[in-house]
Protein backbone atom coordinates (compact mmCIF):
# COMPACT_ATOMS: atom_id res chain seq x y z
CA UNK A 1 0.00 0.00 0.00
CA UNK A 2 1.52 3.17 -1.45
CA UNK A 3 -0.71 5.54 0.50
CA UNK A 4 0.41 8.62 2.14
CA UNK A 5 0.62 7.58 6.12
CA UNK A 6 -1.88 10.26 6.42
CA UNK A 7 -4.44 8.90 4.50
CA UNK A 8 -4.34 5.95 5.36
CA UNK A 9 -4.65 7.21 9.70
CA UNK A 10 -8.07 8.96 8.45
CA UNK A 11 -9.47 5.48 8.69
CA UNK A 12 -7.96 4.02 11.59
CA UNK A 13 -10.75 4.17 14.34
CA UNK A 14 -9.74 3.45 18.03
CA UNK A 15 -13.48 1.76 19.72
CA UNK A 16 -14.48 2.09 23.00
CA UNK A 17 -16.73 -0.71 25.51
CA UNK A 18 -16.53 -2.27 28.36
CA UNK A 19 -17.17 -5.55 30.37
CA UNK A 20 -18.52 -6.61 33.86
CA UNK A 21 -15.61 -8.68 34.10
CA UNK A 22 -12.05 -9.53 32.68
CA UNK A 23 -13.71 -12.94 31.12
CA UNK A 24 -16.05 -11.43 29.16
CA UNK A 25 -13.70 -8.75 27.91
CA UNK A 26 -10.76 -11.49 26.73
CA UNK A 27 -13.32 -13.44 24.96
CA UNK A 28 -14.53 -10.69 22.94
CA UNK A 29 -10.93 -9.38 22.21
CA UNK A 30 -10.14 -13.10 21.47
CA UNK A 31 -13.02 -13.39 18.84
CA UNK A 32 -12.67 -10.03 17.67
CA UNK A 33 -8.81 -10.27 16.76
CA UNK A 34 -9.75 -13.84 14.86
CA UNK A 35 -12.42 -12.57 13.02
CA UNK A 36 -10.10 -9.65 11.92
CA UNK A 37 -12.60 -7.16 13.02
CA UNK A 38 -9.81 -5.13 14.62
CA UNK A 39 -5.78 -5.82 14.81
CA UNK A 40 -5.46 -5.09 18.37
CA UNK A 41 -7.85 -5.23 21.33
CA UNK A 42 -6.26 -3.90 24.72
CA UNK A 43 -7.74 -4.96 27.81
CA UNK A 44 -7.95 -2.05 31.06
CA UNK A 45 -8.75 -4.04 33.67
CA UNK A 46 -10.66 -3.10 36.60
CA UNK A 47 -11.74 0.86 36.32
CA UNK A 48 -15.03 1.93 37.67
CA UNK A 49 -18.32 4.04 35.72
CA UNK A 50 -20.79 5.64 36.92
CA UNK A 51 -23.94 6.55 34.94
CA UNK A 52 -27.60 5.94 34.72
CA UNK A 53 -29.21 3.18 33.97
CA UNK A 54 -32.93 2.56 34.08
CA UNK A 55 -33.55 5.80 35.93
CA UNK A 56 -31.21 5.27 38.65
CA UNK A 57 -26.86 6.46 39.13
CA UNK A 58 -24.68 3.36 38.81
CA UNK A 59 -21.46 2.83 40.05
CA UNK A 60 -19.74 -0.64 38.69
CA UNK A 61 -16.14 -1.98 38.38
CA UNK A 62 -15.91 -2.32 34.64
CA UNK A 63 -12.86 -3.50 32.33
CA UNK A 64 -12.15 -1.12 29.10
CA UNK A 65 -11.54 -2.68 25.58
CA UNK A 66 -9.59 -0.22 23.47
CA UNK A 67 -10.25 -1.84 20.01
CA UNK A 68 -8.23 -0.79 16.82
CA UNK A 69 -9.77 -1.09 13.74
CA UNK A 70 -10.57 0.42 10.25
CA UNK A 71 -13.58 2.83 9.07
CA UNK A 72 -14.47 -0.85 6.51
CA UNK A 73 -14.65 -3.03 10.06
CA UNK A 74 -16.67 -0.45 12.01
CA UNK A 75 -20.36 -1.49 10.75
CA UNK A 76 -19.47 -5.31 11.19
CA UNK A 77 -18.13 -4.48 14.49
CA UNK A 78 -20.54 -2.89 15.94
CA UNK A 79 -22.55 -6.06 14.63
CA UNK A 80 -20.67 -8.43 16.31
CA UNK A 81 -20.38 -6.40 19.93
CA UNK A 82 -24.60 -6.04 19.69
CA UNK A 83 -24.80 -9.72 19.58
CA UNK A 84 -22.12 -11.16 21.67
CA UNK A 85 -21.81 -8.31 24.56
CA UNK A 86 -23.70 -9.22 27.70
CA UNK A 87 -25.38 -5.79 28.68
CA UNK A 88 -28.39 -4.86 27.37
CA UNK A 89 -26.78 -1.79 25.52
CA UNK A 90 -23.57 -2.13 25.69
CA UNK A 91 -21.18 0.86 25.02
CA UNK A 92 -19.79 1.25 21.42
CA UNK A 93 -18.01 4.64 20.71
CA UNK A 94 -15.41 5.07 17.84
CA UNK A 95 -13.21 8.20 17.40
CA UNK A 96 -11.20 8.77 14.58
CA UNK A 97 -7.06 8.37 15.09
CA UNK A 98 -6.05 11.41 13.97
CA UNK A 99 -1.95 10.84 13.83
CA UNK A 100 -0.75 7.63 13.66
CA UNK A 101 2.90 6.51 13.14
CA UNK A 102 3.71 5.46 9.18
CA UNK A 103 4.96 1.41 10.71
CA UNK A 104 1.75 1.24 12.78
CA UNK A 105 -1.02 2.34 10.15
CA UNK A 106 0.66 -0.11 7.98
CA UNK A 107 0.85 -3.18 10.14
CA UNK A 108 -2.96 -2.05 11.16
CA UNK A 109 -3.42 -2.33 7.61
CA UNK A 110 -2.24 -5.85 6.71
CA UNK A 111 -5.10 -7.03 9.37
CA UNK A 112 -8.18 -5.16 8.81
Amino acid sequence: MNEPAERRNNSILIVFTTTPNLEEGERLAGRIVAERLAACVQILPRMRSVYFWKGEVVSEAEHLLLIKTSEEKYEALERFLVSNHSYEVPEIVAVSADKVSEGYAKWLSEYV
